[in-house]
This record gives C-alpha cells, sequence and structure tokens, in this order.
C-alpha cells in the first residue's frame, strides 16, 4: 500500500533575525526616501519660481506620494525574501476599515479639543485671527495623510509587525515606539520633553495595531493630528511650519504649556493627553477581548 505523501507546507524560515531585518529596513527606507527625494527636489529645481501655497502643496504631496512608494517597496521585498511572510500582514487591508478611519480622525479632533481648549484657558496661546481656504485645507489634508501612511507603514507595519512575530506585544509597541522618536531627532527645536511625547505617541499609535493589525485607525489618527496642530490650529508640527494655517496663533511665552517652537507636541499637556489616550485605547481592547 502506498504511502501518502505529506503535502502540508512549512512556513520557511526568515533570511535573518527579526532585529537584523528591522534595523536594514529602516536603512533601506530611508536611503530609497532619499534618493527618490534627490531625483524629484532637482526636477523642482529646473521650474519656474513660484513660491505660492499651492505650489508648495503640490510638491510636498508629491514628495510624501514617493515617500510611500519607497517604505511599502521595501515593506513588501523584506516581507517576502527576507522575512518570507505574506505581504497581508503589514496591516493594509482597507475593506471594512472605514469606522477605523472614522473613529481615529475624531480621536485626534477631541485630544486637540481639550488640549487647545486648555492652553486657551491657561494663557498659554491666544487667537489672534483666522481665515479659512478650503483648497488649502484639502491640500494640506492630503499631504500630511500620505506623511502618515509613509510613517505608520514604516514604524507600525513593518516594524512593530515583525518584532510582534518575536516577542511580546507590548515588547514591541515599545521599541517601535522608541525608534519612531529616535528618527525625529534631526527635527528642529527638538528637547527631552519632545522626544519623550513622540515616544509616547509611538505607543498611541501602536496600541491599536497591536489589538487589530491593522494600519487604518492609526494612519487617520496621525493624520488627523498633524493637521489639525498645524493647518488648522498654527502650532508647529513635530518643530516645522509647512504652511499657513486656519487659525493664527500667538504664544505669550514658550513654555511648556504651550509646547514653544517644537508645537504642542512639546507641551505637558500633551503628556498627559498622550499617556491617557494610550490607557483608553488598551483599556477598550481589553475589555472588548475579555468580552469576546
Amino acid at each position: 500500500m502506498e504511502v501518502e505523501k505529506q503535502t502540508t507546507p512549512y512556513p520557511r524560515r526568515p533570511a535573518l533575525p527579526v532585529w537584523a531585518a528591522v534595523l536594514l529596513y529602516i536603512i533601506a527606507c530611508f536611503v530609497s526616501m532619499g534618493l527618490l527625494h534627490g531625483c524629484l527636489l532637482s526636477f523642482f529645481s529646473i521650474l519656474p519660481e513660484s513660491g505660492s501655497t499651492g505650489r508648495m502643496i503640490i510638491e510636498k504631496l508629491v514628495l510624501f506620494v514617493s515617500s510611500v512608494v519607497a517604505v511599502w517597496a521595501c515593506a513588501v521585498l523584506f516581507l517576502k525574501h527576507v522575512d518570507r511572510r505574506p505581504v497581508s500582514e503589514l496591516g493594509l487591508d482597507i475593506k471594512g476599515r472605514w469606522k477605523d478611519c472614522l473613529a481615529g480622525c475624531a480621536f485626534a479632533a477631541v485630544f486637540y479639543l481639550i488640549g487647545f481648549a486648555v492652553s486657551l484657558k491657561l494663557g498659554a496661546v491666544k487667537v489672534t485671527g483666522a481665515t479659512i481656504d478650503l483648497g488649502v485645507a484639502a491640500g494640506t489634508f492630503s499631504v500630511f495623510l500620505f506623511a502618515a501612511a509613509m510613517e505608520e507603514i514604516m514604524m507600525r507595519g513593518y516594524v512593530q509587525g515583525r518584532l510582534a512575530a518575536r516577542m511580546n506585544k507590548f515588547s514591541a509597541m515599545a521599541i517601535s515606539a522608541l525608534l519612531f522618536s529616535v528618527i525625529h531627532i534631526p527635527n528642529q527645536h527638538i528637547g527631552i520633553l519632545p522626544l519623550v511625547n513622540l515616544f509616547l505617541a509611538g505607543l498611541l499609535l501602536g496600541a491599536p495595531c497591536m489589538y487589530t493589525r491593522n494600519l487604518w485607525f492609526s494612519i487617520s489618527l496621525h493624520t488627523a493630528w498633524n493637521w489639525i496642530q498645524g493647518p488648522v490650529l498654527g502650532y508647529e508640527v513635530s518643530g516645522t511650519r509647512m504652511f499657513p494655517s486656519m487659525i493664527r496663533l500667538h504664544l505669550p511665552e514658550e513654555n511648556i504649556i504651550n509646547g514653544g517652537r517644537f508645537g504642542f507636541e512639546g507641551s505637558i499637556l500633551c503628556t498627559i493627553l498622550l499617556i491617557a489616550g494610550t490607557a483608553l485605547i488598551i483599556g477598550w481592547h481589553e475589555r472588548k477581548d475579555d468580552a469576546g
């Protein structure tokens, strides 16, 4: 009697240890983004000078779209040929995730509603005027959408996802958050409190991914966070001001309440809200898992 051959597929072993794959992936992302940005900036330099907000938005949008392509392509290559895992593990499946997108935007809106209201009440910021341009608002939102997608694919989709395959999920989230803060060290006006808050922001953005293995809540939260902070309220975004804002903001003095030149992410109010927000997300998912 012929014995039936075993045909059950076994997963192939990764080509590299997870720590090496993660570090090489991050390096590959920055090298590929640098090359793409260099080519694009060279092209922009030969175009006629404009200086308009519309031109600035288009250029930033093209740069961040290229960044998304770079980190996604690197992730696909590493997942397939280094980690030998399916690309679906990146967490970009959008089907049925519209509620996550709305929830992420709403979370950021409530976060800044509280933070900005407290800042106004304490006199840490003052509103000196307002201008609404819907075209600029839509354009800047698009820029921050691709900027957020780039960072989330890289840090939560690939880095946290691969670390979680080899260690405790909370440890993977913490290491990913630490790396997220480290890559922002070159930002202008960086300091200890901004770095702490960037680490806490990494935890906030990593927490939903840890439970859902999907990026769309975090991408939406990250997008709305940056957009509300900068083009709406008039803060610097992680130490950078790229576009004019709807609200013209004045800081009577630079302090840990308003975040100074780094923006709201450099404030102690942000620290408190980030801790509370992360605890809220983790608590909600833990209760949901217990109930399910």
